[in-house]
């Protein structure tokens, strides 16, 4: 290739491969979750620890259920991987999941044939919850059974997720990216975002450091209140969670092309998430009310820092781009769907009235949310940094990207 900047884009969208493209498989009561990432560069440095730590996160956070106490996640890699450094094969991750002992006989793999009136009536879910996935997809997969739907649907698939989270985020530490997420809303109660004036090490490992990810003392106490509050009403909380990645490039991204703008992308992977409703970036909604010489980030040139701006209501993008500051993003979660006390439902045989089934939730999974939040992200920054940078070796990307480092430096 050419050795000049934005040359590894080129190759990439001119017939090369798309790094860290992936798939989740696996229920929540079966035997295990598994990732499998496809297209990885050579030479990645791994560490189990690490990847371990990321779904310890996860599991973390005020409101959890009783799954917690039954799951210690950590992955097992399959293929991909030798010596702790990666082969430029497929990455294959499993996570076992412990509860499946508890659910052997229900979530049979082959033992009860797969006819799908071979279920005992015992063992259907023909309740679906109100905001749930069990209706709609009973009905688009032509099950009477909802428990088909809801094992797949549950959020136990992001622990998945969180370990391809991991596997990226190791990826983009080597080019000084970093991730970072806390929580700044449970309920009504709101914590201030990041403003970029706090010392960012400082301000995160506090919220690393808060059962709510929460950064502020006096609102977590306040926050805790609220989920205790609801919890004893047999109701379910929500909230926002932040993330904020720094060190990123000017120029991720695409303009060119409504599906290469890589704030979509980014919206799309967080909406992805189970149970969020809203995503904002930057300002967000509340520019919307401002008027355009508030909101957008005037540009400035240093000669020691070249181009940069005072302010970030961009969220560090403009044009489906990386504009050089650090990326901001807020999601909003509902709810969780299954309630102590549930709501009303129509029986999917019988249409008769019933109560929404049960299942063993937590009353509160935003602290959690954050963590899949900070993973989604850290994914598809890199396959956007890959598709800048890409190469088949981490060699080739360094240098590829060092190459553009030095293009921006003269500007």
């Amino acid at each position: 290739m050419p050795d000049q900047p934005g040359c590894a884009e080129n190759w990439a969208k001119s017939g090369g491969k798309r790094m860290f493209e992936y798939v989740t498989a696996g229920e929540s009561h079966g035997p295990q979750v598994t990732a499998i990432i496809k297209n990885m560069p050579s030479g990645l440095t791994l560490d189990k620890e690490d990847i371990d730590e990321q779904l310890r996160r996860r599991q973390q956070g005020y409101g959890r259920g009783g799954r917690m106490d039954i799951e210690s996640d950590s992955v097992e890699v399959k293929s991909g991987l030798r010596g702790g450094v990666t082969l430029g094969s497929p990455l294959t991750m499993i996570i076992e999941n412990r509860d499946w002992e508890n659910w052997r006989e229900v979530m049979a793999v082959f033992e009860k044939g797969d006819d799908k009136s071979a279920r005992t009536p015992e063992e259907k879910v023909t309740q679906p919850r109100p905001g749930h996935a069990d209706l709609a997809g009973a009905i688009k997969y032509g099950f009477t059974d909802m428990r088909n739907i809801l094992e797949r649907a549950s959020a136990r698939e992001t622990a998945a997720r969180t370990a391809v989270g991991s596997v990226c985020r190791e990826f983009l530490k080597n080019f000084g990216l970093r991730i970072y997420s806390h929580v700044i809303k449970i309920g009504s109660v709101e914590s201030e975002g990041f403003s970029g004036q706090s010392d960012i090490e400082d301000f995160f490992e506090a919220a690393d450091d808060s059962e709510l990810r929460c950064v502020a003392s006096e609102k977590e106490d306040k926050m805790k209140d609220l989920i205790d509050e609801w919890r004893q009403q047999g109701d379910s909380v929500g909230g926002v969670f932040e993330v904020v990645v720094t060190g990123v490039p000017a120029g991720l991204g695409s303009h060119v092309h409504w599906d290469r703008k890589l704030d979509g992308k980014l919206a799309r992977a967080l909406m992805s998430i189970q149970a969020i409703k809203g995503v904002e970036i930057g300002a967000g909604f509340a520019g919307a009310e401002r008027p355009g010489s508030e909101v957008h980030d005037e540009i400035y040139y240093d000669s020691s820092r070249g181009f940069y701006r005072k302010t970030n209501n961009a969220g560090g993008f403009e044009g489906g781009m990386t504009n050089g500051e650090y990326l901001k993003l807020k999601a909003a979660m509902k709810p969780i769907p299954t309630l102590a006390n549930p709501l009303a439902t129509a029986d999917f045989i019988s249409k008769e009235a019933e109560e929404a089934a049960r299942e063993r939730a937590d009353v509160c999974a935003v602290p959690s949310a954050s963590i899949v939040g900070e993973a989604v992200t850290a994914i598809e920054i890199a396959r956007s940094f890959a598709d800048k940078f890409g190469g088949d070796s981490m060699e080739e990307i360094e240098r590829n990207c060092k190459n553009y480092w030095k293009y921006i430096r003269n500007l």
